[in-house]
């Protein structure tokens, strides 16, 4: 008997045998990649399609500077776009808000206004391109829908995905002080939105990567997705929105970390959960709405400060593994990420090392190469089991919503934070550099490099915003936000829609969020430190 167990707690055997498979109907279990349940990918092998779409997470400074870093790595080869704010940004805080100043930019691009929109996409080529965004989604699309509107391109056109932040943001991500219900709303509202205005576009991406960075396991990573996602449905649903309306723009972007074989069985066992969920539960009939779009960022928690050119390998391993899973599009972490975001030869490196798998490995030139193997399929197997038999016992201890607001899922995230801390400090997790082959940080030639080079916020962006405010049009940026309110107060229409009218007016996103707030009777600001423009506040009375 083996003691071995791989990261998620799996007892595994020292080799597998035909009996460990026995009993599995193929045509059930698994059947032809692009047939369901999706097992062995979500759509059936086309040469002419090509492999995985290569991305490098971006973002960084002003959006003119991002926008620079955009054009770089598409010029590298690089053949999909993905986007993150910096702080402010992703906590839907404007540059100019007191506890924003040293942050503006620092690590991600500062966004807030339209503006700022059309200088990050200037040139680029967006009816031909995948454009994800790890960005406000209320504020992200209705931009997005804009700028290609003034670029001549028909939002129609548009592919590319937009994350929603719905349970589990204030306990493990960016706070963005928005009570829950509005939180729902919005994330309904932009899916809702995208079926009408950007039917090509993703506007449900499930994030299970910044959750599962917590220090999840895979198995509560892919748990908590899912009752994520069941809980997005089921408010669609509610709506009288049919599932084969949003169903088939529903993609998840997860994590993949070091243990190479689970990675590729969560894979799996997600592709035939979904579809199974889709067909079973939601009654789903068009085929679309059961492929699940699958693509992945690689960890940055596994990027590890010391001898930061082993990261190479980490990227390298955890994209191969992605690669031979069947995934739809890649980012690999810069392997600076420790200490900063991605210089040009760190992106560089990552798009680089994709190129390499797709071009040169042929492994992407065979759909689902390890299907049928005794050890993949029985894990893929214990995988789907203890996903799914986590998503039952949460859901049964209530509804999701009430257990944010209990604190159950943010006891989750600690608990799995100081457990991975622990399995580190006693070497049960082993990472080379940290706690097994050291050296001494004389030697560690690249660390010294990588830690002197600095990114400085943008002081400068704090006083353009300063000045958009004091030259737009306030009046008109007043009349907007009024609606907005008074269409958040209303609980009944779709927020984007005001949103865009909010946002051609030159309303910032921390005006947008903050009466959207008010609208709910909370704080326009809930720290207290900013008021609403003057001419909203006229108008709202």
């Amino acid at each position: 008997m083996s003691n071995q167990s791989n990261y998620s707690g799996i007892p595994l055997k020292l080799f597998y045998r035909p009996e460990d498979v026995q009993g599995r109907e193929y045509g059930k279990a698994l059947n032809d990649p692009g047939l369901y349940p999706y097992t062995r990918g979500n759509r059936a092998p086309d040469p002419a399609r090509g492999g995985f779409i290569e991305r490098e997470l971006s973002g960084e400074g002003e959006p003119r500077r991002s926008n620079e870093q955009l054009k770089y790595l598409l010029d590298k080869g690089q053949t999909g776009l993905d986007v993150i704010g910096d702080a402010p940004t992703m906590s839907w805080i404007d540059p100019d808000h007191p506890l924003a100043a040293k942050a503006v930019g620092a690590q991600g691009v500062s966004l807030c206004r339209l503006e700022d929109y059309r200088e990050l996409y200037e040139g680029l080529p967006l009816d031909a391109i995948s454009i994800s965004n790890s960005l406000p989604a209320p504020f992200a699309i209705p931009a997005l829908y804009q700028v290609a509107r003034e670029s001549g391109v028909s939002p129609s056109k548009l592919r590319g995905s937009v994350v929603q932040f719905v349970l589990y943001g204030e306990d493990c991500g960016y706070s963005i002080q928005l009570p829950l219900d509005l939180r729902l709303r919005l994330a309904a509202d932009c899916i809702e939105f995208c079926t009408r205005e950007m039917p090509r576009f993703h506007a449900f991406l499930e994030d299970t990567y910044y959750i599962s960075e917590a220090g999840l396991d895979s198995v509560e990573e892919m748990a908590l997705g899912f009752v994520e996602i069941r809980y997005v449905v089921r408010e669609l649903l509610r709506r009288g929105v049919g599932i084969d309306t949003f169903a088939p723009r529903i993609a998840i972007l997860l994590n993949c970390r070091m243990d190479f074989f689970e990675e590729i069985a969560k894979i799996r066992a997600t592709r035939r959960l979904f579809a199974r969920m889709m067909k079973e539960e939601f009654a789903a009939a068009d085929p679309r709405s059961m492929a699940v779009v699958i693509a992945s960022h690689t960890s940055g928690l596994t990027m590890t400060a010391q001898q930061p050119f082993n990261n190479i390998s980490r990227g390298a391993l955890q994209a191969l593994s992605l690669a031979l899973a069947g995934v739809q599009a890649i980012e690999i972490s810069a392997f600076d990420e420790a200490y900063r975001t991605p210089t040009p030869e760190s992106h560089l490196v990552g798009l680089r090392t994709q190129q390499v798998i797709q071009l040169e490995s042929n492994v992407t030139k065979v759909a689902d190469p390890l299907g049928g193997s005794y050890y993949v399929e029985a894990l893929t197997d214990d995988m789907e089991k203890r996903i799914w038999d986590m998503v039952l016992d949460i859901e049964s201890r209530g509804d999701p919503g009430n257990l944010v607001d209990t604190g159950w899922f943010r006891a989750l995230f600690v608990n799995a934070m100081e457990r991975y801390s622990g399995q580190l400090h006693k070497g049960e997790v082993k990472q080379v550099g940290v706690n097994v082959h050291q050296i001494p940080e004389e030697e560690d030639t690249l660390l010294k490099e990588i830690a002197e080079t600095k990114i400085e916020p943008s002081w400068e962006r704090i006083e353009t915003i300063r000045t958009h405010r004091e030259n737009r049009d306030g009046k008109a940026a007043g009349r907007a936000l009024t609606r907005l309110h008074r269409a958040a107060a209303g609980r009944k229409e779709n927020l984007l829609y005001p949103i865009v009218e909010a946002t051609q007016a030159g309303a910032t996103m921390g005006e947008m969020a903050g009466v959207m707030r008010q609208g709910y009777g909370q704080p326009y600001d809930p720290f207290n430190m900013t008021a609403p423009p003057t001419e909203f506040a006229e108008q709202a009375q």
